[in-house]
């Protein structure tokens, strides 16, 4: 469909600068980005998540901001028809839409070519990270902590997105809100779950939040659940929006993406600095997931050693056991940042290593230089190790990834005897669980182990 459009109570004004860079198709453009994230936005419940699949099937489709005397509008030209009825654009759908225009416009135009932001250090990428959320309206000083960050695959079992489900409804029976990447599986059922449990304890402030960044959402559009979006510039600054903002974190079963994510926050936890501060993890899934919990613990023991098993609790079959155990140490956080006069909104006390938050560009060169060994202090060999599973998840979902391996063959990895035995051996139980699947079809390894 083609359809002219106004943005949804986030962004009404834009300069002339800022929309003629949205037009532009430059190198220093906005167009292309726009388009991709807006069309993923539009594709809302396509069961893909191959973007480069999604842009061949609407090559035709376009956005153009218009400048007009009353604010912009949004012409859309050959849109999916699945993002209208009755010819008017889902509401839900439209608010997706202009997060998106109003994130990456500030992020673009006020973040990272403003002085102010040196994202060069780690002070000011946090600080870019605080003015991000704080621009979406995500930061909610008034509120006792309660945002559960739940992360987990995409692309999982019935049973287990049923599980997820569950958690997610004993989570909102206990008053605690959900935060994710905001697409579908493990991502989409604890918001289902919570949104009933709300609508049952008559709680209509609950929070269904998702944060992404554009090569991810090019992927897997927002589920519509969300009721808040924020977009992020990168990996990095997505998964640190996440542990500033979130107040513990759940993980389901998933696949490299999950893997990444979970040595993102235990490189994070295992600095010396952030050694005393609370921040409650717990790994769950039905009860035949125990295998999967298993390989990942193997893997994080034998990397990482024995005491990084103090950093987390893995819970089988019990949703109740997860939902209880969440809202008893959620109440400890608030306790311990009362007492530390720290806000509730933003974790600021959180130490995080420049090498969680300098940008990880996953070319073939950069996958090859990666240093996996164990000669080094345990959180930066965890974040060596999440810059290769973030490359895998590159060229397993996005479209510059997919490009890179189609033009020169897969990744290249490399590391010692041992640990490259225990990574091969937790990638092939990922193949073997079937957590390395897009769009139904057989996995093709995008890396090599050398």
């Amino acid at each position: 469909m083609s359809s002219i459009i106004s943005p949804e109570g986030s962004l009404e004004v834009l300069s002339q600068h800022e929309v003629n860079r949205l037009k532009s198709t430059s190198k220093s453009g906005l167009h292309d980005l726009l388009r991709r994230c807006a069309l993923a936005v539009l594709n809302c419940g396509s069961p893909t998540d191959d973007s480069v699949a999604i842009m061949e099937a609407y090559k035709d489709f376009d956005i153009e901001v218009l400048q007009q005397d009353r604010g912009i509008r949004l012409k859309l030209t050959n849109a999916p028809a699945e993002a209208f009825v009755d010819g008017r654009m889902i509401r839900g759908i439209r608010e997706h839409l202009s997060s998106v225009l109003r994130d990456i416009v500030y992020v673009y135009n006020e973040i990272q070519h403003h002085k102010r932001f040196d994202l060069t250090t780690g002070e000011g990428t946090t600080n870019a990270v605080f003015h991000i959320l704080r621009k979406a309206g995500t930061l909610k000083p008034g509120r006792d902590p309660s945002l559960v960050v739940c992360w987990g695959g995409h692309s999982i079992s019935r049973e287990e997105y049923e599980y997820t489900k569950d958690v997610g409804y004993h989570l909102g029976l206990r008053d605690l809100d959900i935060c994710t990447g905001c697409g579908p599986g493990a991502m989409k059922g604890p918001m289902k779950g919570a949104n009933v449990a709300h609508a049952k304890q008559r709680r209509r402030d609950g929070r269904y939040l998702g944060i992404s960044e554009p090569g991810i959402i090019a992927a897997e559009a927002p589920n519509p659940i969300v009721n808040e979006l924020v977009v992020m510039p990168d990996i990095e600054k997505r998964l640190e929006a996440f542990v500033r903002l979130g107040h513990g974190i759940i993980v389901f079963p998933g696949g490299v993406g999950t893997a990444e994510e979970i040595l993102y926050l235990l490189g994070i936890l295992l600095h010396p600095s952030n050694h005393d501060i609370p921040f409650p993890l717990v790994f769950t899934g039905p009860a035949n997931s125990a295998e999967y919990f298993q390989k990942i613990d193997e893997f994080l023991v034998y990397t990482l050693g024995e005491d990084i098993r103090r950093y987390y609790t893995i819970i089988t079959g019990d949703p109740t056991a997860v939902a209880r155990k969440m809202r008893e140490e959620i109440d400890e956080i608030a306790d311990f940042r009362r007492a530390h006069q720290d806000a509730f909104y933003y974790n600021w006390r959180l130490t995080i290593a420049r090498d969680f938050q300098a940008p990880f560009e996953p070319t073939h060169e950069a996958m090859r230089n990666l240093a996996l060994h164990r000669q080094q202090p345990t959180h930066e060999l965890a974040a060596n190790l999440r810059r290769a599973f973030s490359g895998i998840v590159a060229g397993n979902v996005k479209e510059p990834g997919i490009r890179a391996i189609e033009a020169h063959g897969p990744f290249e990895l490399t590391a010692e005897p041992e640990l490259m035995q225990r990574l091969d051996e937790l990638l092939t139980s990922f193949v073997a669980q079937g957590r390395m699947k897009l769009d139904g079809q057989a996995y093709t390894p995008c890396y090599v182990l050398r």
